[in-house]
Parts: structure tokens; C-alpha cells; sequence
């Protein structure tokens, strides 16, 4: 039966590649081609000059750097975070820890899109709407992220943390020579799953942004699609050029990627 779960494995993993394929075949197509067959979409004449034309033309590679900048920005700053609590709920003592936990957990009850409103009012009062900080600062509580690491701190048994302290090692020496370094993979996980989802995200930006020279690629990539409604060819070479950074992002980190995807429960 080996065979048959490989042949349904390859043609699966086909029909997900495909649409990839025909979007990048299909923006090094010349303009205006008449298509009369399927196969009309493969065949030459092949042409970059809608790439240069869109990336000259357009804010397209301004929308991919902010979405880069923010992306790596929140995920930064969440990991640091979410570390450094998840080592205080897990390592260090202190009075209502059990109910700071909850407290972090009931954080995963709530939708995003119940706290969006009060979230705008905040942003407004502090007066970080339409810059990088008001995209950034909302993005940073993830108690996801606090719960994964507060769970792989808690295998990490005490005694070597003693030890550490009887060597005269304090909290931060345990937390960065010890901690961090035993739970890589459960970092570089939440880094990967934060990064994607900062890159995807849509809603909060929609809100909280109407300058297009800060928007990020959900945002801006609807408006130009918009304009070229006639042609296929111009669509996809804005949809090539915006996935790009996440395809070879997933070819770079694949293993951790799967890894991080089985860690988080996700069912696919």
C-alpha cells in the first residue's frame, strides 16, 4: 500500500503547487495575449516588462518593506516578551502567579475582533494611529506565544537552575545562558507562526492606517487589483512579487515551519 499513499501524496502535493506554477507562468506573459486553451497559458512569448513596469510604477516594494519591517519588528519584540513572561510563570515565585497564568490564558477566549474597537480608542488617545508604532504595538500580547514557552520552561527541571545559583548566577544569567538556549525550537516555532501572521495580516492595519505610503501588502494590494481588472497578467505579477518573501521563507525553514504548525495544535 507504500505506492498508493506516495502516488495520493504526489498528487496531492501537486494540485496545491499548481495554482504557485500557473500564477508565476502567467506573469511572464506579455500583455494582451489572447488565450484560447489551457495550453495558451504555458506557451511563449514570454515577457518581463509587466515586472518592471509594476515595480516601477507602483508602491508595491514599499508595501513589501513595511510589511517586512513590521513583521520582523513584532516578532522580535514578541519573542522577547512572550519569553520573559513565560520564564516568570514558570520559574519565578511570586504571589497570584497561578492566577496571572489564567489571567494569560483567558487571553485566548477573546477574538481579536472584540477588542478592535477599544484598541482604535487607545491608538487614538496616544496618538500612534497611521505610523509603524501603532502598527506594531497592538500586535505584541500574544498569550499563545507565553503559554508554548511557559510550558517548555516548565520541563526544564529545577536542579539545573539551582545549580546556576549556587555558581552565583542570577535570574537573567538562568534566563539567557539557560533558558533560551533549551528552548530554540519552541522559539524559532512562534517566530515563524508570528512572522506569517504579521505578513497576513489585514484588519487592524485597514483600521488604523490611511497614509498608503505606511501601507503593508494586504492593504495596498487590493487597490491595485482594482485597476487592472481587464488583464490576468498584472495580477499576477503583483501576487508573485507580494509572495515571494513568504515562499522563500517557507523553503528556508520548511522543518520548522511543519514543526511549529503540529506544535500549535493547528489541524490542516
Amino acid at each position: 500500500m507504500k505506492w498508493f499513499y506516495r502516488i495520493v501524496s504526489m498528487f496531492m502535493a501537486l494540485l496545491f503547487v499548481f495554482p504557485l506554477i500557473w500564477m508565476l507562468v502567467v506573469s511572464v506573459k506579455k500583455e494582451g495575449m489572447k488565450i484560447t486553451s489551457v495550453v495558451d497559458w504555458f506557451t511563449p512569448p514570454y515577457s518581463f516588462a509587466v515586472y518592471h513596469e509594476i515595480i516601477t510604477g507602483t508602491k508595491l516594494i514599499s508595501w513589501s518593506w513595511n510589511s517586512f519591517f513590521i513583521a520582523v519588528c513584532v516578532t522580535l519584540l514578541t519573542l522577547m516578551i512572550s519569553a520573559m513572561a513565560g520564564f516568570a510563570l514558570s520559574k519565578v515565585p511570586f504571589r497570584y502567579r497561578t492566577f496571572m497564568f489564567f489571567f494569560v490564558l483567558a487571553g485566548l477566549l477573546i477574538p481579536g475582533e472584540a477588542i478592535l474597537i477599544p484598541l482604535y480608542q487607545v491608538a487614538k488617545d496616544m496618538g500612534i494611529l497611521n505610523s509603524y508604532m501603532g502598527l506594531i504595538f497592538p500586535a505584541l500580547a500574544s498569550p499563545f506565544a507565553i503559554i508554548v514557552l511557559k510550558s517548555f520552561f516548565d520541563g526544564i527541571p529545577n536542579d539545573l537552575l539551582e545549580s546556576v545559583q549556587m555558581d552565583g548566577g542570577g535570574l537573567w544569567r538562568i534566563f539567557v545562558s539557560i533558558m533560551l538556549p533549551l528552548t530554540r525550537p519552541a522559539l524559532v516555532s512562534i517566530a515563524i507562526l508570528t512572522f506569517i501572521g504579521s505578513w497576513n495580516n489585514f484588519l487592524w492595519p485597514f483600521l488604523s492606517v490611511t497614509d498608503d505610503n505606511l501601507f503593508t501588502l494586504p492593504m495596498g494590494i487590493p487597490t491595485l487589483m482594482n485597476q487592472y481588472t481587464e488583464d490576468y497578467v498584472k495580477p499576477m505579477v503583483i501576487n508573485a512579487i507580494a509572495s515571494l518573501p513568504i515562499m522563500l521563507l517557507f523553503l528556508i525553514f520548511e522543518r520548522q515551519i511543519i514543526k511549529g504548525v503540529s506544535l500549535s495544535g493547528i489541524k490542516g
